[in-house]
């Protein structure tokens, strides 16, 4: 390959985007990135100029001639790029605030990409993922789209429906996480530990657990009904399970899954925690405040060990991985968000579903399981319905998709409730919902 490798990533100045820098520095030799393109809004200069020299320092201290661009200029970042990350937050942190507070008032949980947070942080990125869809198709129509901006499953299903581009995975650290928790319970290398991952994204079940090939997942299951050993996320801490609850379901669950079946409990923390400290995302400010505090310091050259506090631990690892399985043609297995292809009997063929793939130069290739147990099935339809009524929301400005959509997700009590949470939020994001009120 004659030509430099160049990736732009969107959203640049994220205080994740050290662990992005030290993913390619990591993989270099797999990986010979040239160029890499941090991008972002006027609104997030000031960080997209902090971030970014740390990241010149930490190239700089790896010895790697890769050149590391800042820029607000999206089109120049994506020109013939081979690979495009996206890891924005549209309204930055002061909207997820919101999203997490609002629906606390009417006894319902506020969370990221869980209920009403994530339909409204869906109906606020889709719309933006799709112009960067739009660029790509012009600018460079060869690079694969690799985004880990959240909702991962619902911005993923929206790209694969309502846009020209194929070369799409979402990404999260969610599976990642659970295969280096259940490696840490087991004591051995994360690499001697494969699970088969079936579901949607945060919505995602292990069906079977390997160490060394050899399936363990009995064991892991009694493991899991101790609650010590069921936190694998920073930012989604457990309350442990009921044994009998854990036995009987005999698949692993991931941490998004306590606010469906511990949600009167989830509510009430969430209430406590939103008024005694802050809700997540006002924490997390604080966090950010802090870690870009730390970035500034010109002798920083390091990825700054605080930055896992942050909930992305493992991001840079899934991400830099992914890429370069696609890059070298690996045919490793890696948990993605792709096109189900029928993977996954009992979801549509063409929505986007978190299964455990073989990473081809071709991209993701779903490794099929047939039909989903029947004790987690009806449940990841329903979050399925949610997502593609809320991305089709999102893409018309239907205010009454909205209100069905949220209707549909199980941590809504009644279309009542669903209804003034909507019209509240409506309001609320006002600014970045230009879709419903034109």
């Amino acid at each position: 390959m004659a030509k430099g490798l160049k990736v732009a990533t969107i959203g640049g100045g994220s205080s994740y985007t050290p662990e992005l820098i030290e993913g390619f520095i990591k993989r270099y030799d797999e990986f010979p990135l040239t160029e890499l393109w941090l991008v972002d809004i006027e609104a997030g200069k000031e960080k997209l100029e902090i971030v970014g020299n740390l990241a010149k320092r930490m190239v700089e201290k790896a010895g790697l001639p890769i050149e590391v661009h800042l820029t607000l200029d999206r089109e120049v970042a994506l020109k013939d790029a081979d690979f495009v990350t996206t890891q924005f937050r549209v309204g930055l942190l002061e909207a997820r605030a919101k999203d997490e507070r609002i629906p606390l008032k009417y006894d319902v949980l506020g969370q990221e990409t869980n209920g009403p947070g994530g339909l409204f942080k869906g109906l606020r990125t889709i719309p933006v993922i799709i112009d960067i869809c739009n660029d790509m198709e012009r600018l460079c129509p060869d690079a694969w789209l690799i985004n880990f901006t959240n909702p991962a499953g619902m911005v993923t299903e929206a790209v694969l429906r309502y846009t020209n581009i194929e070369k799409v995975i979402g990404l999260c650290n969610v599976p990642i996480g659970i295969e280096m928790g259940i490696a840490k319970l087991l004591e051995v290398e994360h690499e001697r530990v494969h699970i088969d991952f079936a579901g949607l994204n945060h919505m995602v079940y292990g069906l079977d657990v390997y160490l060394d090939g050899v399936s363990v997942k009995e064991k892991v299951i009694d493991m899991l009904t101790n609650p010590e050993n069921t936190s694998f996320v920073k930012n989604v801490k457990g309350l442990g399970w009921e044994p009998e609850f854990i036995r009987g379901l005999n698949a692993l669950t991931c941490p998004y899954h306590n606010y469906y079946y511990k949600s009167r409990e989830m509510l009430e923390k969430t209430k406590k925690e939103a008024e005694e400290k802050g809700t997540r995302a006002e924490v997390v400010l604080q966090l950010e405040k802090e870690l870009f505090e730390l970035y500034k310091d010109p002798n920083l050259n390091i990825k700054p060990p605080q930055l896992e506090e942050r909930g992305g631990a493992y991001y840079s690892d899934a991400a830099v991985r992914l890429i370069t399985s696609i890059y070298n043609d690996k045919r490793d297995i890696q948990p993605v968000n792709t096109r189900n292809n029928g993977a996954i009997a009992s979801l549509p063929d063409d929505s986007a579903v978190e299964v455990s793939c073989i990473i081809t130069k071709e991209g993701p290739k779903p490794i099929s399981i047939g039909d989903l147990p029947v004790a987690v099935r009806g449940l990841v339809q329903q979050i399925k319905s949610f997502e593609r009524i809320s991305a089709e929301a999102a893409v018309t400005g239907d205010y009454d998709k909205a209100v069905l959509a949220l209707s549909i997700n199980p941590l809504t009590p009644s279309d009542t409730i669903a209804k003034q949470i909507v019209d509240e939020m409506m309001e609320a994001h006002k600014e970045h919902l230009p879709q419903f009120h034109q």
